[in-house]
């Protein structure tokens, strides 16, 4: 589903962010990418959505060569990529519903289809209690499960974090990864990066470990 063949990544020449860097992840497989910060971590995530492209080396994510892919096509690569982001990044002046519509309302879905979309991922991550709350009104946890309806709501191939516990304290923070969790058995592949090692070892998923732009299964 995400492979690497030979990734460099420098944003600066002749400063390398990623080097060499071959790994594969399969259909459905749950893996985590760990490391401390900056090592590369999001680097990786940003190259898999096609934020930015390679120095060097081949990407294939859902069998779509990365490097050859045309800029009209992105917009249906990020269809089947979900991301959830470490700061939320919800529109304050948008309820929680509104939030997690606008991912269906760029793709042209009608206003039908939006409500019944929305309403069941907000069931999904248990929030129908507050889909008309503003996200200053609702806690950090329930942020964060706004951020993931938002990212899985297109229901896509792929789910994308980065760092998605990193504002959260130790109990919210295993509350998401095991919603994480629910979603992988539904078929979705999750690759999360993060620099907590004891929510990893809590876990019990593979582990693809990144040190200084290199790569350690």
């Amino acid at each position: 589903m995400i492979h690497f063949y030979s990734v460099s990544m420098e944003y600066k020449r002749g400063v390398p962010v990623l080097r060499d860097v071959t790994f594969g992840v399969d259909k459905g497989e749950f893996v985590f990418l760990v490391g401390p910060s900056g090592a590369g971590k999001t680097t990786v995530l940003r190259l898999i959505y096609r934020e930015i492209k390679p120095t060097s080396g081949e990407i294939v994510v859902a069998g779509k060569n990365l490097s050859r892919l045309k800029d009209s096509q992105i917009p249906y690569l990020r269809r089947i990529v979900g991301v959830v982001f470490q700061d939320f990044k919800l529109l304050p002046r948008k309820t929680i519903f509104e939030n997690v519509a606008l991912a269906l309302k760029v793709t042209g879905a009608d206003r039908a289809e939006i409500k019944r979309k929305v309403n069941r991922v907000l069931d999904l991550v248990g929030l129908s209690h507050c889909k008309d709350a503003y996200p200053e009104e609702v806690s950090g946890g329930e942020q964060q499960r706004a951020a993931i309806a938002r990212a899985v709501v297109n229901d896509p191939l792929i789910l994308l974090a980065d760092e998605p516990t990193g504002n959260l304290d130790p109990v919210l923070s295993l509350e998401i990864m095991k919603l994480f969790e629910s979603l992988n058995y539904r078929g979705t592949t999750v690759f999360i990066a993060t620099h907590d090692y004891s929510l990893v070892r809590a876990m019990r998923k593979r582990v693809i470990r990144i040190e200084r732009g290199r790569v350690f299964e």
